[in-house]
C-alpha cells in the first residue's frame, strides 16, 4: 500500500467509509419497518401485540403455502373465499372473476344464490370497485347471527373475522353449492 492511500484512510477516508457503511446498516434494517408502518395504523396496532410468525398467522396473517388450484390473486378475499370452499370438500369455479361479478357467475354455473346465510357458503357483495367474499364459518340457529372468516378486509393478506346480525343478511348474496347437488 502506498503511503498516499494509507494516509488517506487513516487521516479521513476510513472515517467517510465506516460513516457510509453504518448509513447503509440503518437504512436496510429500517426498510421492513418502513413496510409495515406503510400499511396503516391499525396494522401497527395490530401487530404490536404479535409476539410471533406463530401468533401472527392465529391473529390474521396467513402463512399458509399456495392453495393448490386457486388462481385467484393470493392475498384477496376471492383467494380466500375459494380456498375454504376447497378446503371444506365443496369447490366452487376460478373463473368468477373479482367479487362483484361472483354472484352472476355463481348462478350462469348452475349455483343457488340468495340472502339466507349457511355454514359454507359465500358471502358476498358488490359493494366497492371490486366487491368482497367471504366464506361463512357459523350461524346461530336462535339468534340469526351469522359469521364469517375474510382475507383482505382490512389488509392484503390480512384474515379476520365479523358477526352480523340476522336482519343484515339481505343486504348481501350467498352463494350456496350447485342446484342439483347433494352436499
Amino acid at each position: 500500500m502506498n503511503s498516499y492511500v494509507a494516509i488517506n484512510l487513516i487521516g479521513g477516508g476510513l472515517k467517510k467509509y465506516f460513516a457510509v457503511t453504518l448509513a447503509t446498516l440503518a437504512f436496510v434494517i429500517a426498510l421492513p419497518v418502513m413496510a409495515v408502518f406503510s400499511m396503516g395504523g391499525d396494522v401497527v396496532n395490530f401487530l404490536s401485540g404479535t409476539a410471533s410468525a406463530v401468533s401472527a398467522e392465529e391473529q390474521g396473517f396467513y402463512l399458509g403455502g399456495p392453495v393448490n388450484g386457486d388462481t385467484y390473486a393470493w392475498g384477496n378475499c376471492t383467494y380466500w373465499a375459494f380456498a375454504n370452499r376447497l378446503w371444506n370438500g365443496k369447490p366452487i369455479p376460478t373463473s368468477w372473476g373479482n367479487a362483484n361479478t361472483w354472484d352472476d357467475n355463481a348462478i350462469l354455473d348452475g349455483y343457488k344464490v340468495d340472502h339466507i346465510p349457511e355454514v359454507g357458503a359465500v358471502m358476498q357483495t358488490g359493494e366497492g370497485n371490486l366487491g368482497h367474499v367471504a366464506y361463512v364459518t357459523n350461524v346461530n340457529s336462535e339468534t340469526g347471527q351469522w359469521t364469517i372468516s375474510e382475507m383482505n378486509a382490512p389488509h392484503l393478506n390480512v384474515i379476520s373475522t365479523r358477526t352480523f346480525n340476522k336482519a343484515s343478511a339481505m343486504s348481501y348474496n350467498f352463494i350456496h353449492d350447485r342446484l342439483g347437488v347433494t352436499p
